[in-house]
């Protein structure tokens, strides 16, 4: 997997992923990651990038011409890995589906803006897409390009030692992850559920599968909702396990085992 960066400020991108995951990443050769120097684009001694927005109003904009010429210089002497997309609150939301759509990809590249945004001409004519992390402003988009670099590259085969660690994850069915617990088995008076201690693997599978339902109920119900609600066999292992009162706190009716809502 490759993927450029083109930022003012290259020496985050590499401070960051020098080190942990990506970092073993790219020492194994799984990741490819160059950060470009929006700043070479330049034409002028001082190196400018940015100028004040027509029109009038505060702080400034990146203009076009050191941006195309950055990108341009990469493209004709490495080449360059598309698409090439900008992170912008405006952009697609990222979310783990996009995350695994671009790690089946043989690589990607992203651009990161500062200050007011950049020239609307990059969004037309220079860039392929626009991404965004969240609905919030960041002083610029090196944040936002950390994080999608980290979620794709976690998905890329072979960089996480366990590959189970990809499918029960977070999102991974569009659920969040049922709780962990580790040694020791007692706490400060708080024990770990006496199923995970038990040995049976089956009663195990059931908990947590229950106990995904049951987190994605009460933290993001509207997860659940994209799914349509759940399926009669969800409700069915709820009250298995107990979850009763999480069923009927969601609008569930415990007889029919359908939405009250529906």
């Amino acid at each position: 997997m490759r993927i450029d960066v083109f930022t003012l400020f290259p020496e985050l991108i590499e401070g960051f992923s020098r080190a942990s995951l990506l970092g073993r990443a790219r020492e194994a050769a799984l990741l490819d990651l160059r950060a470009h120097d929006l700043r070479d684009g330049a034409s002028d001694a001082r190196r400018t990038v940015d100028d004040a927005p027509f029109g009038g109003g505060a702080g400034m904009v990146l203009m076009p011409e050191p941006l195309f010429a950055a990108v341009e210089q990469v493209t004709s002497t490495e080449g360059l890995p598309r698409p090439l997309f900008f992170l912008t609150p405006g952009g697609r939301p990222f979310d783990q589906g996009v995350a695994r759509e671009l790690a089946g990809l043989e690589g990607f590249s992203l651009l990161c803006g500062r200050y007011e945004g950049v020239d609307q001409r990059v969004g037309d004519h220079l860039v392929d897409g626009e991404l965004s992390i969240g609905d919030f402003v960041l002083a610029g988009g090196e944040a936002a390009a950390l994080v999608v670099i980290e979620a794709v590259t976690r998905l890329v085969p072979s960089v996480l030692g366990n590959e189970a660690s990809v499918t029960e994850e977070s999102f991974a069915d569009g659920l969040l992850e049922y709780p962990q617990y580790t040694r020791p088995a007692e706490f400060r008076g708080w024990g770990v559920p006496e199923v995970l201690r038990s040995g049976d693997h089956a009663k195990v599978a059931r908990w947590r599968a229950a106990q995904t339902l049951v987190r994605t109920l009460e933290r993001r119900p509207d997860l659940v909702a994209a799914r349509g609600g759940l399926g009669p066999e969800e409700v069915l292992l709820l009250l298995e396990q107990g979850e009763v009162e999480v069923l009927a706190r969601h609008g569930y009716d415990v007889e029919s085992g359908k939405s009250r809502q529906s």
